[in-house]
């Protein structure tokens, strides 16, 4: 399979691209991008995506191109899926640069756009077979800022505690926040599990603003199941019935054990057949 880029409307060879030098990316973490689920050769959910992206791009100060309108967007991304002949299920990342110029004051707030396709191994979503082991990431805090919510390209905290959940045989550590609340995963929203309701925590203690986050809050609530966004603790954890967690690419992901606490799957298995469902008939 011959892999294609999308650069600024422009398809070339994968092979064929590379960053310049002075993209503010790869200098200063400059910018920011999304990771898109493709099904059955089409992008789910790729409005939501386009809003967080447009909240991040004025978040930034970017000053996007007219013509980088939400129907624009995803015709790109399915121009190039449909270029790499991804007939069943992909992931794509949409990315946004500021143009280059400038050291820490930027010499311009226009933006640069890339977009990346590949295969993804399934179809629909499936959950994992085997229950994450987690536990919690201690050395680094997130701050609480304005751009808590968004996918910039300053990924070093998810990055240190990936490596550490590995260096300690685990699948992934949370994320705690100053107020030393636990507000998300290495590359996931959280969602706690206790007595049939959902807890998970409030965007104002600094979790990303997944896009999957949102989709389990609205599914959740249109099957009658109440969703409390608000601070959780290591207690929480201790005598919650299941935990999960979630992102765009890989849905749903249950956890089996914390610590010395065992979980269930039965609300996670329902989630995952829920979002099959909405997206498989959506993308038929």
């Amino acid at each position: 399979m011959n892999q294609y880029v999308n650069n600024n409307g422009v398809l070339i060879p994968a092979t064929s691209y590379s960053i310049m030098s002075g993209n503010r990316s790869y200098l200063y973490g400059d910018g920011l991008f999304e990771s898109v689920r493709v099904m059955n050769g089409k992008a789910i959910n790729a409005e939501n995506h386009f809003k967080r992206l447009e909240a991040g791009m004025e978040a930034l100060k970017m000053n996007p191109p007219a013509h980088l309108t939400f129907e624009h967007f995803h015709s790109e991304i399915q121009t190039l899926v449909d270029e790499n002949k991804i007939r069943q299920g992909g992931r794509v990342r949409f990315s946004i640069d500021r143009k280059a110029g400038g050291t820490y004051l930027p010499a311009t707030d226009h933006v640069d756009y890339y977009i990346e396709a590949m295969p993804y191994d399934f179809n629909e979503y499936r959950l994992n077979e085997r229950g994450y082991h987690i536990d919690l990431y201690d050395e680094i805090k997130k701050d609480i800022n304005p751009l808590s919510t968004y996918k910039t390209k300053n990924g070093l905290i998810y990055i240190m505690a990936k490596m550490k959940a590995k260096e300690k045989g685990l699948d992934d550590l949370l994320i705690q926040n100053y107020k030393m609340g636990i507000i998300e995963g290495g590359s996931s929203n959280l969602f706690v599990v206790s007595n049939g309701v959902l807890y998970t925590p409030g965007l104002d203690l600094g979790p990303l603003g997944g896009t999957m986050r949102m989709q389990i809050i609205n599914i959740a609530l249109s099957k009658g199941i109440k969703v409390y966004e608000c601070n959780i603790s290591p207690q929480n954890l201790l005598v919650a019935d299941e935990v999960f967690l979630t992102n765009a690419i890989q849905g749903v992901i249950w956890v089996d054990n914390y610590r010395h606490k065992q979980y269930g799957n039965t609300v996670a298995k329902d989630f995952t057949r829920y979002l099959n469902e909405k997206w498989g008939a959506e993308t038929a």
